[in-house]
């Protein structure tokens, strides 16, 4: 109750109408209940002899005991319930009791409950009536006054709500402008990196699917960037890809960078273990999300270029019109017009994207510019310098490890009609040093000797009919019946006539190169132990072996 309302104790029972001066006294300046009504049951009292029974407030449409302190009384209660808390109801001993609604504007805002011994006058009735229209009055400016103050601090948390989410959009904004802009000004992984950096306070590092570092931005940076094992890194991503969110791996907060469904590296944050609030992983989110557009972007672009460049190989290699040639190498920043050479490189691996741009590496490493590309297994380098074949095969060999088996290098390429012949040439060199007692390393063609003699009879025309005199049976023969004796009595000269080293080379039984041997001598009619004639089948089977590898 407030200090300045008038209360019972200050007032003395009274009749009607002098009791109007006593109730005009009875002030409600509390904005509690329970003052309010402290201040009806006293003056209750002071207006006419009587107790209070019980007192009410309606809260939440429910009528409930004010103070809760008074004692429970069910069958009060339910017979006001019954009465719709109003009018005479029955106290014990036969007592006079009433139910006063404490009112304001139709609505119940309590009830105040009184007995007495004996029944009140008229205006003592009345006296409690405005008493009660009064304490109703006062309850509703509680109410109201307790909703406003609700309604305040209902208000107060929509803008602190308000303010938390607006300084939210303003932080992602910004994340989103920096980041597109970073994007956007084509600076590549370390612009997305640097303003990732920014934005989060934090230094952020950029990881390819394999451990490798890719970008760095802020502090901190190793001097030399552990590696995962390959078992360990698979493991993580797979484990990163299963959530939803970033996931701490020692002192980094790691998303992966997985655009569509392929995984293309990991950005992290590394915090050191700092707090790391919503706004950073949120600038952490979107960063990955920027960085598989530029990756791909990236990838797209490597793609491109690298079918563009294969479409001109093979083109090249086919024979194509010298002016288109030469503007498609110049888009591609490739100078066409300076000497060319073409490198066929036959590799365990054969010619599948990795190993072409493993020999493609090898040729950078030897400071020649290149073309790449693939003549069915074979990997075909156009180079622009002779490269040297001892260096070339060493930096090729360590490209593509132990799976290179043998180069060829063609003739030199003045213009583009030069490279189809280059190309022959090359496959020529290769095939043999593919057939050679040494079938690991390079051959250029200008050096084969003898086989670049057979090449020039070739081109005059006068080697065919040399190869048909001495092996023209055995060729129709193996046509005929798909044998392969030409190829046998290759080998069986190559190893010296050695029948040991024939058979393991032929990959059969001695006997079975014996039955050939004979069936070879028998087709041609030539004693295999005639040294004039081992010499000139010995020469037919290299010149044979050298044109078709042309083929």
């Amino acid at each position: 109750m407030n200090a300045n309302s008038t209360t019972a104790d200050d007032l003395e029972p009274t009749g009607a109408p002098g009791g109007l001066p006593a109730l005009a006294q009875i002030n409600f300046h509390s904005l509690d209940p329970e003052d309010i009504l402290a201040v009806a049951a006293k003056g209750a009292v002071a207006l006419f002899p009587c107790r209070v029974e019980a007192t009410y407030v309606a809260l939440d449409e429910e009528m409930k005991l004010c103070p809760p302190s008074q004692t429970e009384r069910p069958e009060l209660t339910g017979a006001l319930q019954r009465s719709r808390w109003q009018g005479r109801i029955e106290l014990p001993r036969g007592d006079w009791g009433w139910a006063f609604p404490l009112s304001h504007r139709d609505a119940l805002h309590g009830c105040l409950v009184i007995g007495a011994s004996a029944k009140p006058t008229p205006d003592h009735v009345l006296l409690l009536k405005l008493l009660a229209l009064r304490a109703g009055a006062a309850l509703a400016c509680a109410d109201i006054q307790q909703r406003e103050v609700g309604r305040a601090s209902q208000l107060a948390e929509a803008n602190e709500i308000l303010a938390k989410a607006l300084h939210r959009l303003q932080t992602r904004t910004q994340a989103h402008e920096l980041l597109e802009a970073a994007l956007a000004a084509g600076d590549g992984l370390q612009g997305i990196v640097d303003a990732l950096h920014r934005l989060t306070g934090r230094s952020v590092c950029v990881e390819d699917t394999f451990g490798n570092l890719k970008a760095w931005a802020g502090p901190g940076r190793p001097l030399q960037y552990p590696k995962p094992k390959p078992g360990q890194r698979a493991q993580f991503l797979r484990s990163l890809s299963t959530q939803a969110g970033p996931v701490r791996s020692g002192d980094r907060l790691c998303v992966l960078i997985k655009p569509r469904t392929e995984i293309l590296g990991v950005v992290a944050l590394v915090d050191r273990g700092d707090e790391v609030d919503e706004d950073m992983l949120f600038a952490l989110r979107y960063g990955s999300n920027v960085l598989g557009l530029e990756l791909s972007h990236q990838r797209n672009l490597g793609e491109l270029q690298l079918n563009l460049r294969r479409e001109l190989v093979d083109d090249l290699l086919a024979g194509t019109d010298e002016q288109g040639a030469y503007a498609r190498a110049e888009a591609l920043t490739h100078d066409l017009r300076r000497p060319h050479y073409v490198v066929v490189i036959h590799g365990g691996r054969g010619a599948d994207n990795a190993s072409i741009a493993a020999a493609g590496r090898a040729a950078a490493n030897l400071n020649l510019n290149y073309l790449a590309g693939r003549q069915g297994s074979l990997i075909v380098l156009l180079v622009d310098s002779h490269p040297a074949p001892d260096a070339l095969h060493l930096a090729v060999s360590r490209q593509l490890g132990g799976s290179t088996s043998a180069i060829g290098i063609g003739s030199r390429c003045d213009v583009p009609a030069d490279f189809p012949q280059s190309l022959l040439r090359a496959r020529r060199a290769l095939y043999v040093r593919l057939n050679s007692a040494h079938p690991r390393g390079a051959s250029d063609y200008f050096e084969l000797g003898f086989y670049h003699l057979v090449d020039a009879a070739h081109t005059a025309g006068v080697v065919d009919e040399y190869v048909r005199q001495w092996l023209g049976a055995l060729i129709d023969y193996d046509a005929g019946k798909g044998s392969d004796l030409v190829y046998t009595l290759s080998h069986y000269l190559e190893c010296g006539g050695n029948y040991d080293e024939s058979a393991a080379a032929l990959h059969i039984h001695r006997s079975t190169l014996r039955y050939r041997l004979g069936r070879i001598a028998d087709l041609t009619g030539f004693d295999l132990r005639d040294v004039d004639t081992r010499f000139n089948l010995h020469a037919a089977t290299r010149v044979w072996r050298f044109l078709t590898s042309g083929t």
